[in-house]
């Protein structure tokens, strides 16, 4: 719940409807869940459905003018609204439908604050729009990025939009990238905020216009709140125009995986 002296926090709101959902998908874990196709192999379980119901109250309550855009539910409110939301309600929705516990739960203000939680580990990571934080156990500390790890997560998933230009399996291959870096394949926007808290060197992702994603938008809002470098797989910045994703935690990192993308 959001009390009266948050209420006027955009954050607030982004933490309160984002531990909302992440309730929603820690209750029903395990549970024989009904599938809706999407088509082309995707699909939503019934936590999808109901953790962006819960997202949405949330926010309902809180912004009764805001707009939403959920995953499942589309846009809701007026499309021309000042302010819109974007949710994803279950992002990793693979994996959880086979037990793993690597997912996220995804609300971002467009252009303002997001949050993004982790139903498992209890953290939420979130951001005002300047600075960003993770809240464990209560505490906040600030995210700090770092490629100490030197472990970069790749989103193999399809749609390859831009190949034959780029793919990012051909990324894993490269001699340069196996001698500096180590792969990991996390397909939801965990990996994002794991980039914003230094559990990750980087990120990188095929598509187009990510920042405006139910599904990218917060871990993005994150990393530029902490100082990352964004950028498309072209090195351009992201945008309706944009072309996939890459995200480091800082410019030399950045710039060793642009060189690699490249050649």
């Amino acid at each position: 719940m959001i009390n009266s002296s948050a209420s006027s926090d955009d954050s607030a709101v982004a933490i309160a409807a984002a531990s909302a959902g992440a309730d929603v998908v820690r209750s029903l874990y395990g549970r024989r869940l009904t599938r809706i196709d999407k088509g082309a192999g995707d699909f939503a379980t019934a936590a999808d459905v109901e953790a962006e119901k819960a997202i949405v109250d949330v926010i309902r309550a809180a912004r009764p003018d805001d707009a939403v855009v959920g995953e499942e539910g589309g846009q809701q409110g007026t499309a021309d609204a000042a302010r819109q939301w974007l949710v994803d309600p279950l992002c990793g929705t693979l994996n959880y439908a086979v037990g793993s516990m690597l997912v996220a739960v995804n609300v971002a203000l467009r252009d303002g604050a997001a949050a993004v939680a982790d139903p498992f580990s209890g953290e939420v990571f979130f951001t005002d729009g300047t600075s960003a934080w993770v809240r464990r156990d209560g505490v906040d500390e600030p995210l700090a990025p770092t490629s100490a790890t030197s472990l970069v997560d790749v989103n193999l998933d399809p749609p390859f939009i831009n190949r034959p230009g780029f793919r990012a399996v051909d990324l894993l291959a490269h001699p340069a990238f196996v001698e500096r870096f180590r792969p990991r394949v996390v397909s939801t926007t965990l990996a994002l905020a794991w980039v914003a808290a230094g559990k990750r060197a980087a990120y990188v992702t095929d598509g187009v216009d990510l920042a405006g994603s139910v599904h990218f938008a917060a871990g993005i809002a994150l990393c530029r709140a902490v100082g990352c470098v964004v950028t498309g797989i072209d090195g351009a910045p992201t945008g309706a125009e944009g072309r996939g994703l890459v995200v480091a935690a800082d410019a030399e990192t950045h710039g060793q995986l642009m060189s690699m993308i490249r050649s």
